[in-house]
């Protein structure tokens, strides 16, 4: 498996989008069926909604930074499936250094041994540019009247 993240256009990533929902009546091979679906006026939604930082989430319920989260296509196929908090992979300076993967040492206690970033950080910006239009792009066309609910989490890394 390669450790390189190839990433898709906006325009394309919207328009697969799209499709995928009102052809396949699904998200890059997720069915619909299993989208979260926010329902505000039920006691079982207000019950797990949570404000962080300031912000709605629809759910306290998210993914860890990793490479996935560099992502726009995965940080949308995660809030499609519920998670309300988003945590992106850190972005550090040195967004070049070459790294034997995997990077994490797991001999006895599980620890991150290097300063890996898959994308640059301009091309981690538009990532998560990509990925909050497109969630606010879906938000509306599912009908989320109360918004999209997501919080992303950043660290930016190291040496900043």
């Amino acid at each position: 498996m390669s450790d390189k993240l190839y990433p898709l256009s906006l325009s394309f990533l919207i328009r697969k989008s799209l499709y995928d929902l009102q052809h396949k009546d699904s998200y890059f091979g997720i069915p619909a069926a299993l989208f979260f679906k926010p329902d505000p006026l039920s006691q079982a939604h207000r019950s797990v909604a949570r404000t962080l930082f300031g912000q709605h989430a629809q759910t306290p319920l998210g993914v860890a930074a990793g490479p996935h989260t560099q992502m726009a296509q995965n940080i949308l196929a995660a809030w499609l499936l519920g998670a309300g908090y988003i945590e992106l992979k850190t972005v550090q300076t040195l967004d070049n250094i070459n790294i034997s993967k995997p990077c994490i040492n797991m001999r006895d206690e599980g620890y991150n041994c290097e300063w890996s970033q898959e994308l640059g950080i301009k091309e981690s910006y538009s990532e998560y540019l990509h990925a909050w239009v497109g969630i606010h792009l879906l938000s509306h066309v599912l009908g989320h009247n109360e918004g999209p609910g997501v919080v992303f989490n950043m660290s930016v890394g190291y040496n900043l």
